[in-house]
């Protein structure tokens, strides 16, 4: 006997059928098995499926997977069809800072995803995919004020986006234990804590204090080896989010090697003027 509220995985398309069950079960989500032509049992509210086969099944929610498909924005909106929302609640994407930034989307209280994205950059086309994902519904992206460096790369990022964006208090916000399921903790409770509203390139703005500067310059050396410094002016790039330090090193590194050696001396010219 079904469950109410389940999933239909509907297709005969045998790679995706085996992907896509095995990440029904670890999230322990009641499932039945179609082919297009079978009834759909009234307990179903989502159908996942081929974009090719989507046009054989009636149903109000039918999701076509396409490859490259993103899996956050699509386990969020499984999510959401098992546990409807009033089209007029908000959507929070809380994003803890980081080299692999936390994030969490929340609906109604509800988390319908949360996890570690690769970079910050990645913060942009989660939510972009929201937006594709949700696209009747408003959402609202709260961008905690810690790691400087990858929160300007995120807010850079978010800037073409149209979605608007708070700065949140990080204060109190990261729990212990280990880094990925902390990261994802400290996104949830960002999301559910209201922030400064930012406009787009308004973080340029936003002081750089010598501290901040000198701090990552240490970084610079520490990630050299200690063969050399990256300048003020790079140090500056790094904390407006417009490179990493990885980046800084690297062009730093470009110089190190490009100087005249140490022990070279100029030759002397011998001839007269």
């Amino acid at each position: 006997m079904l469950r109410a509220r389940c999933v239909a995985l509907a297709t005969l398309d045998a790679r995706l059928y085996e992907e896509l069950a095995g990440e029904l079960r670890e999230r322990h989500l009641s499932c039945v098995s179609l082919v297009p032509g079978q009834r759909i049992p009234a307990e179903v509210s989502v159908v996942l499926t081929t974009p090719e086969e989507a046009g054989r099944f009636r149903h109000p929610r039918v999701i076509p997977i396409a490859p490259g498909t993103d899996r956050t924005a699509l386990w969020a909106a499984v999510e959401q069809a098992l546990h409807p929302a009033s089209p007029s609640t908000e959507i929070l994407l809380g994003l803890d800072p980081g080299p692999r930034p936390g994030y969490a989307v929340l609906s109604d209280e509800r988390c319908l995803a949360e996890g570690n994205l690769r970079r910050p950059e990645e913060s942009a086309e989660l939510a972009q995919e929201l937006h594709r994902r949700f696209p009747k519904r408003s959402i609202r992206v709260r961008v905690g004020d810690g790691d400087r460096p990858a929160r300007e790369r995120i807010l850079n990022a978010l800037s073409s986006s149209a979605l608007p964006v708070e700065i949140v208090n990080e204060e109190g916000t990261t729990p212990r234990g280990s880094r990925r399921p902390r990261d994802a903790i400290a996104a949830r409770v960002i999301a559910r804590s209201p922030g400064r509203p930012v406009e787009p390139h308004a973080s340029s703005a936003m002081p750089v204090t010598a501290g901040e500067i000198a701090n990552v310059q240490r970084l610079s050396r520490e990630h050299s080896g200690g063969q050399f410094t990256i300048p003020r002016a790079e140090a500056h790039r790094v904390l407006r989010g417009e490179l990493t330090l990885s980046e800084a090193v690297g062009l730093g590194a470009q110089r190190y090697q490009a100087r005249p050696s140490q022990g070279a001396r100029p030759r002397r010219s011998t001839e007269r003027s």
